[in-house]
């Protein structure tokens, strides 16, 4: 029989490799682990990627099984559903990925300056009705910027037309250098074992025959960043989990 959700969350408290934040972004509550992932926890010097809206963890697990070399922290606020790769990281006995159950809100509070190296955005939310929510906004471009590396690397992964459209604005907006986009990743000339790695909800939408679209971009330190004053068409699917939530065919 499998477990319910309280007792998936009641296990987490013995993961070693999970911490849980349950502050809100008014409490103002310090992180013990800030500026000491490597020291500390990992016990290495490796670069640290995040995977933030990480859900079950499955990627997070993917690329940490594939760069040993690398140090992974899956962020997410669902504690249940992040179950799923905390316990078979644990069980794999890998040493090189750690899960944070917190509100990617307040992501800044947990890592210091330049600490990381690169963040993944797999299937975020694409927050439709409301740009400062969106995990590819200027405004969480601007958090990120307190801990990643000068040009540090964000990977977008997405099902989302309205997702890939307003991050494009946003980067042609700032000038920011992008390495690689694609609007149709698995029929594209990009041959890369990293994106080859499916969640569980990738796999439904690549059988629905939606497209995913990736763009990897690097964001400098320097500048002041401007949002996109665009209308973009919103999505016109439901995908798991989300709608439109809005009679509007279009949005900034």
């Amino acid at each position: 029989m499998g477990k319910n959700k309280l007792e998936k969350f009641a296990d987490m408290a013995s993961y070693p490799h999970v911490f849980e934040y349950p502050y809100s972004a008014v409490d103002n509550v310090p992180f013990d682990m800030k500026g000491k992932w490597h020291k500390e926890f990992f016990k290495n010097d490796h670069p640290i990627v995040l995977e933030l809206g990480c859900g079950r963890g499955e990627y997070t697990v993917g690329l940490g099984k594939m760069f040993p070399e690398k140090n992974f922290i899956a962020v997410d606020i669902k504690g249940a559903r992040m179950w799923t790769g905390a316990t078979e990281s644990l069980q794999a006995g890998m040493k090189n990925v750690a899960f944070l159950r917190t509100n990617i809100e307040i992501i800044e509070r947990f890592f210091a300056e330049g600490e990381v190296s690169e963040i993944w955005l797999t299937f975020s939310d694409p927050q439709m009705k409301k740009a400062t929510k969106r995990l590819t906004s200027t405004y969480f471009m601007e958090r990120y910027r307190k801990f990643l590396q000068p040009n540090g690397i964000i990977h977008l992964k997405t099902d989302s037309n309205f997702m890939f459209t307003y991050t494009k604005y946003m980067i042609e907006a700032n000038r920011l250098p992008v390495e690689f986009m694609t609007e149709d990743l698995y029929h594209s000339d990009l041959v890369d074992d990293i994106l080859s790695i499916k969640t569980y909800y990738e796999q439904q939408w690549l059988d629905r025959g939606l497209a995913i679209k990736y763009i990897k971009f690097r964001l400098p330190q320097e500048g002041q960043l401007q949002e996109p004053d665009v209308e973009i068409e919103l999505d016109s699917y439901r995908s798991y989990n989300r709608s439109k939530r809005s009679g509007l065919s279009t949005s900034k």
